[in-house]
């Protein structure tokens, strides 16, 4: 979807059609942006920008507090639309999706007319909101394309055009590739898809981890992952930007101790048990890290998670540096056909503990 908070805003309060409108954290109280309109975008504002930043950017702009029951209830009649094509549908998020279309349920053999229809329905059953498509042979380049030509855009990439539209691709554009990783490879010389498709695949993991095999993959068009209609819950978290920055231990440990108790509610609703627990460090500067750790014990409720959470808590300069923001994430989830906990890695770009470790990761990994 097209700036899916703002858009449903502006659909809803036409007077703030071709306004800058911005839903998030309010610019006082130390908020970030969720979304913005387009109109705010032309000031440089985007997503998870902080909220006192973009207010200095556009004074005149709009602040709204976001109203999720009504992003969700138009989510829904968008994934309606998705199924009446086909079953083969992945929601990355409340506003986007991964479809199938292979053996779609109205048989249209092209996928660019079925990418239209959708557009179209969506367009005229929730009220004019608008979406942008990328239509292609992997989810990598579908997902690249369907940012290309916002708002209202279709994009294709087909087998004979790709090894140009990769070979073009400015490395911030690659999804996986974060500020830091992007950082790196600029240090490399490495700027766009022809540049990372130079370079040899041992150089890539040598440098980059496990994380190279799928750089050197995406820049040569490979990705054979499934569209699955049923995605795994892979994490279950809790973070709080906090009202004003802190450096107090005891502050911060009872802000944790909340989010844990939060947790603690999601994995018995979820009926989850986890492995892996992260703690989320956001300084008042905006660094932001993450320290992880891997047990044997399962996690199953806030003592446990506190536990290892204040170990986690000593790797960090948090207590002598102000803090911003704090989260946790439970994830390495115990699968329900097994006896016995399994020590396992997400899939890549997103690398976690294997072992009882501490790891430090930048703002690539989410």
């Amino acid at each position: 979807m097209d700036a899916f908070y703002a858009s449903i805003e502006q659909r809803d309060r036409p007077e703030l059609k071709g306004r800058p409108v911005i839903v998030g954290g309010a610019p006082k109280e130390r908020g970030v942006v969720a979304t913005c309109s387009y109109e705010a975008r032309k000031f440089g504002i985007h997503s998870a920008m902080a909220s006192s930043k973009a207010y200095k950017l556009c004074p005149h702009a709009v602040f709204l507090r976001p109203r999720f029951d009504v992003y969700k209830s138009v989510a829904v009649d968008i994934r309606k639309i998705f199924r009446e094509y086909t079953d083969l549908v992945e929601p990355l998020s409340l506003d986007e999706a991964f479809l199938d279309v292979t053996d779609n349920k109205f048989q249209i053999p092209y996928a660019t007319i079925i990418a239209e229809q959708i557009l179209k329905k969506i367009y005229h059953r929730t009220g004019h909101l608008t979406a942008s498509a990328g239509v292609s042979f992997n989810k990598f380049l579908a997902k690249v394309a369907s940012d290309f030509k916002k708002p209202g855009g279709i994009t294709i990439v087909t087998p004979e055009n790709s090894d140009a539209f990769i070979s073009n691709l400015p490395i911030r554009k690659f999804f996986g590739i974060g500020k830091v990783t992007e950082k790196k490879m600029h240090s490399l010389g490495i700027r766009t898809g022809s540049d990372l498709k130079k370079i040899d695949k041992n150089m890539l993991i040598n440098t980059f981890g496990k994380a190279g095999h799928y750089f050197y993959d995406i820049a040569h068009g490979y990705d054979n992952r499934p569209v699955k209609a049923n995605r795994i819950q892979k994490s279950i978290g809790k973070e709080t930007t906090l009202k004003e920055d802190i450096i107090d231990k005891k502050q911060i440990i009872e802000t944790l101790d909340n989010l844990a108790a939060a947790i603690e509610i999601l994995l018995k609703k979820n009926k989850k048990k986890g492995q892996t627990i992260t703690l989320k460090v956001k300084y008042y500067d905006f660094q932001t890290i993450t320290r992880s750790l891997t047990i044997k014990d399962l996690i199953t409720d806030s003592r446990i998670i506190m536990k290892y959470v204040l170990l986690l808590l000593k790797n960090t300069l948090a207590g002598k540096k102000k803090v911003r923001l704090l989260g946790i994430t439970i994830s390495n989830f115990l699968d329900n056909s097994s006896k016995t906990p399994k020590y396992a890695q997400l899939p890549l770009p997103f690398p976690v503990a294997a072992c009882p470790t501490l790891i430090e990761t930048g703002d690539d990994l989410k």
